[in-house]
């Protein structure tokens, strides 16, 4: 029986402890949670749990070397340290987060020893590079050239979910979440590049309707342009990766990054409360914070971001619990207690790929793709649909089914269609709409 190491036991973690378990692997858990591993595998006879923390490397060292593969969902700043083990042990793995220039670096030396080093295998990045790299090689394949491509994603919850001022709850690490919001972008419009500072990431949101859901908004995610070459958009004049919210969020996080209530700069709030270090922020005396971040921001006192930064609790009373800290752990903090998704609530992924087509015979046509998937009591939407396409990876891995090494992300047909055609048959596929007239385009 092949045996697979998973580091991690959070949020999107039970459906790929599942699949795994049913596909008859034997499956290790390391945790710093014991509790959590625990309850994943239940009493299955083929799991085990042990208790581990990311500063163990000489643990860490011993159970890569005696398993078969790698699946690792700790935050991303782990997966070189995990991968240079797997190398010297000659063991795969795979992750569902993006390549770091720090990951890359290692490509040749995991080619050397045959390793496969396989990141951006979940949602956004991962469903998101092999449901779009089909399409892509469909039209090329036919002579056709991609004009235009943009790729939007969301994990939200459902529309009688979004309660909240944010229209938001987290079905994922709101520190994953608050951290992307601190990220610059880059895009390219009518083929020229467009590149959005971190303080400019929420100003000038796109506004795409979305079937069954309603009008979203949309800001940029990341560098868009490191994605032509990987695609292979040798023709592309534009090209735009982003990210779905309801109304009202690029507003909000615009003005909680403005009043530099991200940062990761390091303060003492000993003893302070939350509206002291706002006014203390602003450089101002902290009565009546909220009427004067308004007048800073340019804002009603009744806009959305003034009422969901008070709903929050930033301009509250209340103390601190911790002496030192960033800002950006206070929001983050703050989120965590106020906007997690509830049991039983539901959440929902988004996900809609759009281009603008060159025939080869110079006629133009759309294409879209869009998925809609909504979680249930079991299982949230954005665990399913980041953890099994891992899961599915590992498996063909394993099964000798995928042959590549190296640092690779799943672009390529030999890893997408397999995968694909297993999400299908587990309820997870785009929706695709070809031979739509050009004005169909969007942005």
């Amino acid at each position: 029986m092949k045996k697979i190491l998973l580091l991690g036991a959070g949020m999107v973690a039970r459906p790929l402890v599942e699949y795994l378990l049913n596909q008859n692997f034997e499956l290790t858990i390391a945790s710093r949670t014991l509790s959590k591993a625990e309850k994943l595998v239940g009493e299955k006879p083929n799991a085990n749990v042990l208790l581990w923390t990311t500063d163990d490397r000489e643990t860490l060292d011993k159970l890569i070397a005696g398993h078969d593969l790698v699946v690792s969902l700790l935050p991303n700043t782990h997966h070189v340290a995990v991968a240079q083990l797997c190398i010297k042990h000659q063991k795969h793995l795979v992750t569902t987060s993006y390549v770091s220039k720090e990951m890359q670096k290692l490509d040749q030396e995991a080619k050397t020893a045959g390793v496969l080093l396989l990141k951006e295998m979940g949602l956004d990045p991962g469903f998101d590079h092999m449901t779009a790299k089909r399409i892509i090689d469909k039209v090329q394949a036919v002579g056709g050239k991609i004009k235009t491509f943009y790729s939007l994603c969301g994990a939200l919850v459902t529309p009688e979910e979004a309660g909240n001022p944010f229209r938001y709850q987290f079905s994922w690490s709101p520190k994953g979440v608050v951290m992307a919001a601190n990220n610059g972008a880059k895009f390219l419009k009518n083929g020229n590049i467009i590149d959005v500072p971190a303080e400019n990431l929420f100003k000038n949101p796109l506004l795409v309707d979305f079937p069954e859901v309603g009008k979203m908004e949309v800001y940029p995610n990341r560098n868009s342009l490191a994605y032509i070459p990987v695609y292979g958009l040798t023709e592309v004049e534009n090209l735009y990766r982003g990210t779905f919210r309801y109304p009202d969020w690029c507003e909000i996080m615009d003005a909680i990054k403005t009043l530099g209530l991200i940062c990761y700069d390091k303060r003492n709030f000993e003893g302070k409360t939350y509206s002291e270090i706002v006014a203390e922020k602003m450089g101002v005396y902290p009565r009546n914070v909220k009427e004067k971040v308004a007048e800073k921001l340019h804002l009603e006192i009744n806009s959305p971001a003034i009422v969901a930064m008070d709903w929050l609790g930033l301009f509250s009373k209340e103390r601190v619990q911790i002496k030192e800290g960033s800002t950006f752990e206070l929001t983050a903090d703050l989120m965590q207690k106020k906007m997690m998704l509830p049991a039983g609530a539901r959440d929902m992924v988004l996900m809609f790929h759009s281009f603008l087509v060159e025939k080869a015979n110079g006629d133009k046509e759309v294409i879209h793709s869009r998925l809609l998937r909504f979680g249930n009591e079991k299982n949230t939407a954005v665990a399913r649909t980041v953890a099994l396409p891992a899961a599915i990876a590992a498996k063909l891995i394993l099964e000798n089914r995928i042959h590549e090494t190296g640092v690779v992300i799943p672009v390529s047909k030999t890893i997408y269609e397999p995968v694909l055609k297993e999400l299908e048959m587990l309820g997870i596929s785009m929706t695709e709409e070809w031979g739509l007239p050009e004005k169909e385009t969007i942005g």
